[in-house]
């Protein structure tokens, strides 16, 4: 077996998992049910440590299965509540109304509080949970759905680096042996079966809550909005359409699983339902489309490793990258117009803000997804691609995304700090 794709493989395995609902609020939950399962009964009071992404992405978004709630405290609570921590990012699944009503009178009551950590990763959550002179602390650093450590009374329970999991040394080794040249060989020569499993969860999965969001009307309803003021049998719209569509219903609270990418559901979505939409268009059978999603998810995965998981660059636009080298490589599997297509959507709307998790993630989905549309067309159709020296584009695709994923993770940095001083002001 090819030594590099069994490692691209365990890249798909590791970042392609299931989540409920936006994953920082989720990362919140898993903590505090880990936190509640250690210390042995419900807390009497919870103090939710955050770094100022993880604030940023909560602060705007409905925690799935409350009933309409936000905030960290909702989620934290909720989690204390009815959370099941061996369910992952699928923790507050098993939530009741009688959950609910529980969590609501705690959170009147003040039992929680969250308090912004400075001068730590960009993602990073501790809950504290105590009762009596009792306490558990349970910590989540830089994969939202593994607990990094647990300590219980002042001693250390539990610690990733020390189980089964891998380590972050190890998950970053690996996506250091990302390149779009060995990502197209993977796609073309692999065993898709492998990660068949995988790849069809996110399909099914994400088409599910992408059909949701356009038969109801969730947040300010970007992908059926989509589909009713433009053409809805061009696939360019209804690629658009289905992405926005699983965004708006997500972010608001639907209480179904998505499979995400880096992280991210929204990017889950992104780099996925396009590309589908498109092979499906094109007649392509499910073997076809599969080696595209790998392409999509691996292309945003590459990005990504520059960025990190959060930050003050909107992830909708690698995750749009992603989903147009998978487009293009279901049209053709010739590297330079699957480099093209990236270098021209980055070009394009590379250094698009995150402002949080919301609902007008959906419109920025939407934004992205029509760059990167128009930068594979231009890279298949008209040949064309932005050129070395113009703005962050480099002479190969490569420099490229680097120079693009180091504004992401180091330029933007003061952006992020300005962001979130103005988002708490409101």
């Amino acid at each position: 077996m090819n030594r590099l794709f069994r490692t691209y493989d365990e890249i798909l395995e590791a970042e392609l998992k299931p989540a409920l609902g936006c994953t920082e609020p989720i990362a919140i939950a898993l903590a505090s049910a880990t936190a509640r399962s250690y210390l042995g009964s419900m807390p009497e009071k919870i103090t939710v440590s955050c770094s100022g992404n993880v604030i940023k992405n909560v602060k705007g978004v409905t925690v799935p299965n409350s009933g309409g709630m936000k905030g960290i405290e909702t989620a934290a609570v909720l989690g204390a509540v009815g959370g099941d921590a061996s369910k992952s990012l699928e923790v507050l699944s098993t939530v009741t109304e009688e959950d609910r009503k529980e969590a609501g009178s705690l959170l009147t009551k003040g039992i929680c509080r969250a308090v912004l950590k400075e001068g730590v990763p960009g993602l990073y959550i501790a809950v504290t949970a105590e009762k009596g002179n009792q306490s558990v602390t349970a910590s989540i650093i830089d994969c939202h759905n593994e607990i990094s450590s647990v300590v219980k009374n002042g001693v250390l329970a539990y610690s990733r680096d020390s189980s089964h999991s891998q380590g972050k040394g190890e998950e970053e080794e690996k996506k250091n042996l990302l390149s779009v040249e060995g990502i197209l060989d993977y796609a073309g020569h692999s065993d898709i079966s492998r990660v068949r499993d995988v790849l069809r969860s996110q399909w099914i999965m994400n088409e599910r809550i992408a059909r949701e969001g356009l038969e109801d009307a969730y947040g300010v309803s970007v992908g059926r909005t989509l589909l009713k003021h433009y053409d809805s049998t061009d696939v360019r719209i209804r690629a658009r359409a289905k992405a926005a569509a699983g965004s708006d219903a997500r972010m608001s609270g639907c209480p179904l699983p998505v499979v995400i990418n880096s992280g991210s559901g929204n990017q889950g979505l992104t780099v996925s339902l396009p590309v589908i939409e498109y092979g499906q268009a094109m007649g392509k059978d499910e073997d076809e489309i599969l080696r595209a999603l790998a392409v999509s998810n691996l292309i945003a995965i590459h990005q990504k490793k520059y960025i990190g998981p959060l930050s003050a660059y909107c992830g909708a636009v690698s995750a749009a990258a992603g989903a147009a080298a998978g487009i293009a490589y279901l049209h053709t599997h010739d590297p330079a117009t699957v480099s093209n297509t990236i270098t021209n959507t980055l070009a394009s709307v590379g250094g698009i803000v995150c402002d949080g998790a919301k609902a007008s993630c959906a419109a920025k989905i939407s934004s992205a997804l029509e760059a990167a549309i128009v930068g594979f067309e231009l890279a298949d159709e008209e040949n064309k691609s932005f050129k070395s020296g113009e703005g962050l584009v480099k002479d190969n695709i490569e420099k490229t995304i680097e120079a693009f994923g180091k504004v992401g993770k180091d330029g933007m940095k003061e952006t992020d700090i300005e962001i979130l001083h103005l988002m708490l002001e409101s």
